[in-house]
């Protein structure tokens, strides 16, 4: 299940959306240019030291939270996390306006790194991709437009079809699979991943807790 678009106009251009895409490309192109790996441990969030604030990173391991939503470890990486952040977060924008919009998206990408820290706190791996950030989007627009319309490729085996499916379902099914791989990796099932499925989950609670907060200070 791969969508593409949704049929939900906006009434102002996403200027604050298409900056962060805009920076995020950047980014991925001087990662490509330099050493990835050597600048996911450089400034990726890594738990244990996001935990105990001791690392040898060259900048604060609190730093590491916001420089870790900049980076990712491949075009299917970026360019998936992209394409679900131009879809559902120009809609967010628009109802937020574009500073609030710009600080919730933040906040979703910090609750999401803690929350996968919190899960596993001795990890020295670091976490890095937008998709924490992106996770709280998508719970903010699930609760705010539940019935818009996207635009979905289903791929079975040979069998490809375009369908029209409310966010409910898309959004949905894909925080339950979220919920399943988090499990698989915590152990539950003995398995074990090198996603941070529990930072999807904590910034899409965040995003689904938050949003009407931060929509009443916009109407006061």
């Amino acid at each position: 299940m791969i969508p593409y678009k949704d049929d939900n106009p906006t009434r102002r251009p996403p200027v604050v959306t298409l900056a962060i895409i805009a920076l995020n490309v950047l980014v991925f192109i001087m990662e490509l240019a330099g050493n990835m790996q050597a600048m996911a441990f450089n400034y990726g969030a890594i738990p244990k030291a996001m935990l105990t604030l001791q690392s040898n990173q060259p900048i604060s391991p609190v730093l590491t939270v916001f420089t870790a939503m900049f980076l990712h470890g491949g075009f299917l990486h970026i360019g998936g996390n992209m394409l679900y952040f131009w879809i559902f977060g120009n809609n967010i924008e628009d109802k937020l306006g574009h500073g609030r919009f710009l600080v919730f998206y933040l906040l979703s990408g910090v609750v999401a790194a803690y929350s996968n820290a919190l899960v596993d706190p001795t990890s020295t791996v670091p976490m890095i991709g937008a998709s924490g950030a992106i996770a709280g989007i998508l719970g903010a627009y699930i609760l705010l437009f539940p019935r818009a319309q996207v635009y979905t490729v289903i791929i079975l085996i040979f069998f490809i079809q375009i369908v029209r499916l409310p966010s409910l379902i898309v959004i949905g099914f894909w925080i339950i699979i979220q919920v399943i791989n988090g499990l698989m990796a915590s152990g539950v099932t003995g398995q074990h991943a090198g996603v941070a499925w529990f930072a999807h989950i904590g910034g899409f609670l965040f995003g689904l807790g938050m949003i009407k907060v931060f929509l009443k200070t916009r109407r006061r």
